[in-house]
């Protein structure tokens, strides 16, 4: 079976128009949102800093639920593809780390490691319906 044909079997969630400058808008979000979720990271592996400062903290999670959003004006059934998952999959890990049922720098590490394979996956596995 050829790529192009095994391409075309996969069901992708279905995509909606979004405006132009909320692209570009969301390129600002992201970078935000990596600074952010980067030093809330380095508390978790660095000994100087004592918890998440909470200015970054917030960053990370506002600028999270703007992403979503942003996302979700395209891709309109982002809870069912493999990014939305992920999504969920890290903000559960990252409260359970939070309210301490698991080790909580491997679990955070756990959580931003998910995140990154499941953005830099292709994007058709990373739009791929899973139900």
């Amino acid at each position: 079976m050829s790529s192009e044909k095994a391409d075309a079997e996969l069901k992708l969630g279905p995509v909606g128009p979004r405006p132009y400058w909320v692209v570009l808008v969301s390129v600002v979000i992201r970078a935000m949102h990596q600074i952010g979720g980067a030093v809330y990271l380095s508390s978790f592996l660095l000994d100087e800093i004592v918890g998440p400062p909470a200015f970054y903290l917030w960053l990370a999670v506002i600028s999270g639920v703007a992403l979503v959003g942003t996302e979700t004006m395209r891709h309109r059934q982002l809870y069912r593809e493999v990014a939305g998952l992920a999504t969920i999959f890290k903000v559960v890990l990252l409260g359970i780390a939070f309210h301490g049922y698991l080790p909580e720098t491997a679990t955070v590490v756990v959580a931003f490691f998910a995140a990154a394979l499941a953005a830099h996956l292709p994007k058709n596995i990373r739009h791929r319906l899973v139900f």
